[in-house]
């Protein structure tokens, strides 16, 4: 620290001093000179054809400085910088402009190096940053998750009433897991039964939607013969024992193609199984297929074509769990597991009919999984009811080693326990226009005749979309080899708002933006915070751009559920508007599922698959079927 007035002894050097020094003389320079003298420095550097660069050894003891590596990289000049300044959206004078241009390949270039050699270092798949987004902020004041470990299904209290099986496969295809549990439990039907019902709908059904990317029915079947056996011998896992189901074929799985639904990978087969993989086949769950996703994890194309809507055909499932989406809406697996970075959970349930849950961000390790964004990703159930999402999150549940960003977590759920007196907020001018309809309106009135509370909440009006520089950052670094080696040019996809343009496009944001928006995501998060201390849990329009984007910045849990219909007169599409492509038109519109979401505190997924429950239960839609399947 300096005080007031210490060097006010200094006279400033007439504008007109010249000086020549060698990087020698520089390094002394910079350490002796008194304060006063700095600002002609910078004169020097600006005066200077070249930068200064010496090979000369500088004299024992002098710290090394930045500006004086050897140059390095194509040469650049005023006018690079010129247009650069278009992309970053600053301005720079002529001559701070000149001033970059001339030490750009002495001072900066080679922080490049790591890419573009000599010493190139390559960077596994694996290998995670070093920087870890923390959902909980420390020294905020936030309601801790459940201390421990509880789970009450339903049916658990009083006399069990087990329904009959159904005579018809298709009515015990579409059952949800609460009853196809019990039913194997009971021995009323075998997992082999089970299995081949689910195998023969996706030979004969598939074809429609395009949901599967690869059928294991071999493994599938000697899964479930060793279920029936255990079951047989009394050695009952659990809810998930015997029950078919299939995953985003971006989890690995042993010996078996992991694909991420791109064309370079679609040869892909790992060695060992993802942790969520091993988690379910350790509560004896049978895999019986890879389900597609967008490539490399964006909407609802493949190399394989478009997964479609089994509710209406003409148009796509969405993404990028587009295959989770379709597959357990038209009852070709029993339950489904998708991932989430940025809606792809959210989205996919909305256009399906289905039930998606987004964990809290560090809940569901990720390892063995694809990595698009190592602070975003999120793998989550995809379900046809409420409690069975909560059935399936409790086999994934917990830390894994190899997920540096899985935490230890409890989970509690109670089926059966109250929610009157809940305060569930809301921002109501999001109820009053697009992309509310009156279903969400509903859904509101419907909870606040359950008893609880709807309570109004108010977000600043900031430009949360600034966020998604770290989706696109992050996601370009994760696939920087594949956009590098010109490999991503093989998606069958390469239109504006896919990967391949975003991902090139993303290595000119800006590394001081990126930080920018990592701090500004930490201060979202503390309003998310404040939020929660006024609410229980939050209604939210679910394809809302604003929460969709806090929330999987912020890492809170999504559930995103079916409580009505709405009619469109218009096939939708995750894609941007393509006027040479119009989306198929209807007259009269088709009536198509619609739901809401509900967000709840970190580490809270009990709270809102109880509210969930109760509105699944008012809005009695659950059980209704795509026509056709």
């Amino acid at each position: 620290m300096l005080a007031k007035g210490q060097f006010d002894h200094l006279q400033p050097r007439p504008a007109t001093l010249h000086l020549k020094v060698s990087m020698k003389s520089r390094r002394q320079f910079l350490i002796k000179a008194p304060l006063g003298l700095l600002g002609a420095s910078a004169a020097i550097a600006q005066a200077a054809d070249t930068p200064a660069t010496s090979t000369a050894t500088p004299p024992a003891g002098a710290p090394p400085t930045f500006g004086a590596a050897p140059a390095v990289g194509p040469e650049v000049s005023s006018a690079t910088f010129a247009e650069a300044e278009k992309l970053m959206q600053v301005t720079m004078t002529a001559a701070e402009r000149d001033m970059a241009a001339k030490t750009w390949r002495v001072s900066m270039a080679g922080m490049l190096e790591r890419r573009v050699g000599p010493r190139k270092v390559p960077l596994a798949d694996n290998l995670a940053p070093a920087t870890l987004w923390n959902p909980m902020l420390p020294g905020v004041n936030m309601k801790p998750g459940p201390a421990r470990d509880r789970f009450v299904r339903s049916g658990t209290k009083g006399k069990l009433v087990i329904e009959p099986l159904p005579s018809r496969d298709a009515d015990i295809a579409f059952s949800p897991v609460t009853k196809l549990s019990r039913w194997i439990e009971t021995k009323a039907i075998t997992s082999e039964r089970l299995t081949q019902i689910y195998l023969e709908r996706i030979k004969r059904l598939d074809p429609k939607l395009r949901a599967v990317i690869t059928v294991t029915a071999e493994h599938a079947l000697k899964q479930a013969r060793q279920a029936d056996k255990e079951i047989a011998a009394g050695k009952y896992r659990g809810a998930l024992h015997g029950i078919p189901y299939g995953v985003k074929d971006l989890l690995d799985t042993a010996g078996i193609a992991t694909t991420y639904g791109a064309e370079p990978f679609r040869n892909r087969v790992p060695a060992t199984d993802s942790a969520v993989v091993a988690r379910l086949n350790a509560a004896g769950a049978v895999l019986i297929a890879k389900l597609s996703l967008g490539a490399l994890a964006l909407n609802d194309i493949w190399f394989g074509g478009q997964t479609m809507n089994p509710w209406l055909l003409e148009e796509g499932a969405s993404g990028s769990s587009a295959g989770p989406g379709a597959a357990t809406a038209a009852a070709l697996v029993a339950f489904s597991v998708g991932s989430e970075t940025g809606g792809s959970i959210v989205s996919p349930a909305m256009r399906c009919g289905i039930t998606g849950l987004r964990p809290t961000f560090g809940r569901v390790p990720r390892t063995g999984a694809m990595t698009l964004c190592w602070s975003l990703d999120k793998l989550g159930p995809m379900t046809r009811t409420v409690e069975d999402a909560m059935l399936v999150l409790k086999a994934i549940t917990g830390r894994d080693a190899g997920d540096l960003g899985s935490v230890p977590s409890k989970l509690a759920f109670d089926a059966n326990a109250p929610i009157k007196g809940l305060k569930v907020g809301y921002v109501p001018a999001w109820m009053k226009e697009n992309p509310a309809t009156d279903v969400d309106r509903a859904a509101l009135e419907t909870l606040k005749s359950q008893g609880l509370i709807p309570t109004p909440i108010t977000l600043p009006d900031w430009p949360y979309e600034s966020l998604n520089l770290i989706l696109f950052a992050e996601g370009a670094a994760a696939f920087e080899e594949l956009i590098l080696s010109g490999q991503a040019n093989q998606l069958k996809v390469q239109v504006p708002d896919a990967w391949p343009n975003m991902f090139r496009e993303s290595r000119f944001l800006s590394a001081v933006d990126f930080v920018q928006a990592d701090r500004m995501r930490r201060r979202v998060a503390q309003e998310m915070a404040r939020i929660f201390t006024e609410v229980d849990l939050l209604l939210v329009p679910s394809l809302r751009d604003e929460m969709l984007t806090i929330s999987n910045q912020t890492g809170h849990p999504s559930l995103t559920l079916r409580t009505g219909t709405v009619e469109v007169s218009e096939a939708r599409s995750d894609w941007a508007p393509d006027p040479a492509n119009p989306m198929p038109k209807f007259s009269p519109p088709r009536k198509v599922p619609h739901g809401v979401t509900l967000i709840g505190r970190l580490f809270d997924e009990g709270t809102i698959a109880n509210v969930g429950m109760a509105l699944e239960k008012a809005a009695g839609v659950s059980a209704l079927r795509p026509l056709g399947f």
